[in-house]
């Protein structure tokens, strides 16, 4: 009798911790995923990066869809849909960095005109120069 009162125990033991298995493993499903923190800094870095190189001129809609989609992240993380706030904070950083890359690339074809208009100009100096001679 005694080894019968032990068998139950046994399994009454391993039902209690397989409910309890089942229901932190619901829990665990449950709750609300951690913010994407890093994400959304460097978002917020590539957002200050592309201001500082000037992509308010240069590239004013890219780094307007930008700081979008950063505002977007934070009204996911708001709402508790951190699976969409990464998505867009993703978005944010991408479309920063292509604001950067505009901008750059605007500035150097300005300076490579600005270039050939010198390059230009002193060549015809020089053909005069030489006229006068």
């Amino acid at each position: 009798m005694e080894c019968t009162n032990k068998v139950g125990l046994f399994r009454f033991a391993w039902k209690g911790a397989a409910t309890l298995f089942a229901g932190g493993l619901l829990a665990a499903c449950a709750t609300t995923p951690m913010p994407p923190t890093s994400d959304m800094t460097k978002a917020r870095d590539a957002i200050s990066i592309a201001q500082e190189s000037g992509a308010r001129q240069y590239a004013p809609a890219e780094l307007d869809d930008a700081q979008q989609h950063l505002k977007q992240a934070e009204v996911a993380v708001a709402a508790e849909d951190m699976v969409a706030a990464e998505r867009s904070a993703h978005r944010a950083r991408v479309t920063a960095e292509l604001a950067t890359a505009r901008t750059e690339a605007t500035k150097a074809t300005d300076i490579n005109q600005e270039m050939q208009q010198a390059a230009k100009a002193l060549r015809e100096e020089m053909k005069r120069t030489g006229e006068q001679q």
